[in-house]
């Protein structure tokens, strides 16, 4: 009988934590989840966080299969998620009450909310964005402000780009125009994109060559061969610490960027601890650390403060809060496009 007893009340332990314990199963890329922060939340939720390391083509495969269920919170990227809620619905409205949004960049946060809209509801927070824009030896190329620089006769022989659609992209928002404006309008994006490519095809003479491999374009700046390029700002910030003169230089038409996002699944269990996870990790120094790791910038109003010297030296150099504001994030894709881009890029490709 006292065996019994003690056997009863061990069951009865197990059971009571069992049902007391909590978990978040979070869907991410790898990185977005530091140990240590992971750690520090659970010490301070009580809650436990299971990882799963992912990417947007993975994320929407699992959630697809499962009517989004399995996961509390997935990390895809912005564009990636109003197409796929229209048709799959996996994922559920954002309550953006339940977020503490004064400590989110403004700007971010408007721009996640309008790109993840589907049927007047939005769909995501913003985490962590990344840009592309120019990478100038600035000693060699002081007038290189904006993309038509990559087109400047001046620069001739010292240029290089990739023949990819952010090039297009980038070279319209140059001439003035706002090519993600006429994502809707096939006809009229096909005019501008066309009128674009001619443009590169009259400028081709001048560009060194088109990259493909980014640590060869770092070792072309490095050694003169190239002093004016678009690239990302990390490849920028890496050879500015190898020579002074070359920095990442955020146009003046805007760089362009991506932001990978915060996003509920539609069956998640553990909602509110879905968004323990998001406020948690947009507290300024938790961002920063975050940032400090994976040099990826953050969402966080604040994050800067609590950055590494030579990190928050390199943003403060290539961004000011206008640059922040003025940056063009991608927005869905229509299908249509693409095609369009891959022709107009495969004419400037073929032309001598």
């Amino acid at each position: 009988m006292k065996m019994t007893g003690i056997i009863t009340a061990a069951a009865l332990a197990v059971t009571s934590v069992s049902v007391s314990a909590e978990t978040l199963k979070l869907l991410t890329w790898k990185g977005y989840a530091p140990k240590a922060l992971v750690e520090k939340f659970e010490k301070q939720t009580g809650i436990d966080v299971e990882v799963t390391y992912s990417n947007n083509e993975e994320m929407i495969a699992k959630l697809r299969a499962t009517r989004g269920s399995g996961f509390d919170l997935a990390q895809p990227s912005q564009d990636r998620i109003s197409s796929v809620q229209a048709k799959y619905n996996i994922y559920q409205p954002m309550d953006y009450s339940k977020i503490k949004t004064d400590q989110i960049i403004a700007s971010m946060l408007t721009a996640v909310k309008n790109n993840t809209n589907v049927k007047g509801k939005s769909y995501a927070a913003p985490f962590c964005y990344g840009t592309s824009g120019l990478v100038v030896n600035t000693k060699a190329a002081p007038d290189a402000k904006d993309y038509d620089a990559l087109m400047d006769t001046n620069y001739k022989g010292r240029i290089s780009y990739r023949l990819k659609r952010p090039t297009l992209i980038a070279m319209a928002f140059a001439k003035g125009d706002d090519p993600f404006a006429k994502y809707s309008d096939v006809d009229a994006y096909t005019e501008l994109m066309e009128g674009v490519g001619e443009d590169l095809i009259a400028s081709k003479h001048l560009v060194k060559n088109y990259w493909a491999n980014g640590d060869a374009l770092l070792e072309l700046m490095r050694n003169g061969e190239v002093n004016v390029a678009m690239a990302w700002d990390n490849g920028g910030w890496k050879l500015h610490e190898q020579n002074p003169d070359i920095d990442f230089v955020a146009p003046t038409s805007g760089a362009l960027g991506w932001i990978d996002t915060f996003a509920i699944p539609a069956k998640a269990k553990n909602v509110e601890g879905a968004y323990k996870w998001i406020n948690f990790m947009l507290e300024p120094e938790n961002a920063a650390y975050f940032t400090n790791q994976e040099k990826y910038g953050t969402a966080s109003n604040g994050a800067n403060e609590f950055l590494e010297p030579k990190i928050k030296a390199n943003f403060e150099r290539s961004f000011s809060k206008a640059d922040i504001d003025n940056i063009k994030w991608y927005p869905p894709v229509p299908a249509k496009l693409e095609s369009i881009e891959g022709k107009i890029l495969d004419k400037v490709k073929a032309a001598n």
